[in-house]
This record gives structure tokens, C-alpha cells and sequence, in this order.
């Protein structure tokens, strides 16, 4: 295949997880979440949710110039052009696409659900936007804002994001702090960190997959079984510390659905095993997902 063949192939919308119709319906249903845990709970309670669209809801606290959702989308034009020219035009298309869909839903969506308790607010409103974020990250596209200058950074400077988010979120948080009353502000970073932990969630809900090592006499009985459940199994070499016996190490990647079963199979083949299982965020390749190129 042609160096243009592979630039290609990396750059096409393919199907399943990558066709554009679901890209859109991701897109769509997370920006429309988003704006509503925004509407609904950060705006009636003076939270600051992060990000351009916390730095949006401050201004607004301390201006009333902006409506938060037009402050939004203004805020993110620059950042529009930097990433049509450092990331990729298809990325930018979904992006514009999320911000106008938020930014609509924000601005004429009479949402409200009047919690009254400060600290279920925050609660509520960090999951349901952490919901939302984390839909929309899972297509080819993203929230806008900090999103698309944290992909430049990383791509560019490899910068890690979670650094980029912290340090941005650190300086409007102290901005935020001279214009809103203590208790608004911890618990706008309570919204900040519940949306953070169900984005995760959200990111690794169909993704996370378990790294399993078997070490046993009875490797060649367990692949075999290992295989018949549909499980792809790789046989690594080893070699004891202590004997200095060479032996085959099984390894296969399953779920949490699996797990327990795999046990199960390994240990009624041999007591004696060992049986080592490790977390692993994503696994890309034929089978598992599929690579992300924006």
C-alpha cells in the first residue's frame, strides 16, 4: 500500500463505530446533554462548569453582557481555526457541528429542574455533563474549547491533556473565586470533578478490557478452550528465575463479562496456575476497537 493509499485509509470515515450518521447521533445526543445539565442546574445555581463554557458562565456572572451560550460559541471561533489547520478539517466539521447544537440547546431549551440543595446540584450537574462530554469524545469529533487546543498540544508538543485542563481550570477557578461567593465556587469544582470521573466512565464503558497472563503446565488444553469461547490467546515465552525452565505463557485479552468464567476455565484445567489479570483503558486492533484518527 502507497504512502497516499494509507493517508487515505486513515483519513475515511469507515463503518460500524466511524460512519458519519453515527458520528452525528453521538454528537448530537451529547451536546444536547450537555446543554441541558447546563441549563438546567450550572445557570440557576452560579456554577462555573470548566473550560470555555465555565469561562463563558463567568463572564456572564460578572458582566450580564453575554448570554453564556453565544460567549460560547464566540469564544470558540479562534479555536476553530487552529484546529482546521493543526488537526484535521473532518474534526473540525463534527466540533462546529457540537457547539452549534449545544449553543441552540442552551440558548432556547426552557430547561430547569430546580434542585434546590446546593450539593445534589453539583452532583447532578457534573454527571449529567460528564454523560454528555463523554458521548460526544467517543465520536470523531469533540466539545469544542479546550478539547480541540488540548488534541493540538498533545499532537503538537505532547503535552499531556489532563496537565493542559488542570492548568486552564486553575486560573479561571481563581478568577472565578473574586466574582462568586466560597461555596458557589467548590461546588463549581465539585461539578468539575464528578464530570470528570463519569467522563472516564463514560470514555471506558465499552472499551476497558482485561489483560490476562496464565502461567501453567496445562497452557495448550486452556488455549484450546480459551479459543472455543471466541477469545484470541498468544503464547509469550518464559522462563523461571529460579529453575531456569523455559515455559509458554498464555495471554489473552477479554472483559469483565468474561472474567469471571476464564477463571474458572483456567483453574479447573490446573490448581496450580497463576492466573494474572491487569487493567487495560483500550485495546485497538483487529477484533477490539478501532483506532481513532481525527
Amino acid at each position: 500500500m502507497t504512502f497516499k493509499q494509507q493517508l487515505e485509509c486513515a483519513t475515511q470515515d469507515g463503518g460500524g463505530a466511524y460512519a458519519w450518521a453515527w458520528n452525528v447521533l453521538l454528537i448530537t445526543v451529547g451536546s444536547l446533554v450537555v446543554a441541558m445539565g447546563l441549563k438546567a442546574i450550572a445557570l440557576p445555581h452560579n456554577f462555573v462548569s470548566g473550560g470555555i463554557f465555565g469561562t463563558a458562565l463567568l463572564f456572564d456572572y460578572a458582566t450580564g453582557l453575554l448570554s453564556p451560550g453565544y460567549g460560547y460559541f464566540l469564544l470558540n471561533i479562534p479555536l476553530f481555526i487552529l484546529g482546521w489547520l493543526y488537526v484535521s478539517r473532518r474534526f473540525i466539521f463534527y466540533t462546529i457541528y457540537a457547539v452549534v447544537v449545544a449553543t441552540l440547546a442552551f440558548e432556547f431549551m426552557p430547561w430547569n429542574f430546580h434542585i434546590k440543595q446546593q450539593i445534589y446540584a453539583a452532583i447532578a450537574c457534573g454527571g449529567i455533563n460528564g454523560a454528555g462530554c463523554g458521548l460526544v469524545l467517543r465520536s470523531l469529533g469533540s466539545n469544542g474549547g479546550l478539547d480541540i487546543m488540548a488534541v493540538i498540544l498533545n499532537q503538537k508538543f505532547n503535552l499531556g491533556i489532563g496537565k493542559f485542563y488542570f492548568a486552564f481550570n486553575l486560573v479561571l477557578f481563581s478568577a472565578a473565586s473574586i466574582f462568586l461567593d466560597i461555596d458557589q465556587v467548590i461546588a463549581s469544582l465539585i461539578v468539575v470533578f464528578v464530570t470528570s470521573v463519569v467522563l472516564d466512565y463514560v470514555l471506558s464503558l465499552f472499551n476497558q478490557r482485561k489483560l490476562v497472563l496464565i502461567i501453567s503446565e496445562q497452557n495448550e488444553q486452556i488455549a484450546e478452550t480459551v479459543m472455543s469461547l471466541g477469545l484470541g490467546a498468544t503464547y509469550l515465552k518464559g522462563k523461571g528465575a529460579y529453575t531456569g525452565q523455559e515455559k509458554d505463557i498464555l495471554m489473552t485479552i477479554t472483559n469483565n463479562v468474561r472474567l469471571k468464567r476464564l477463571e474458572e476455565i483456567v483453574f479447573c484445567a490446573d490448581p496450580d496456575a497463576i492466573f494474572i489479570v491487569e487493567n487495560t483503558f483500550n485495546v485497538l486492533g483487529s477484533g477490539f476497537s478501532k483506532r481513532k484518527i481525527y
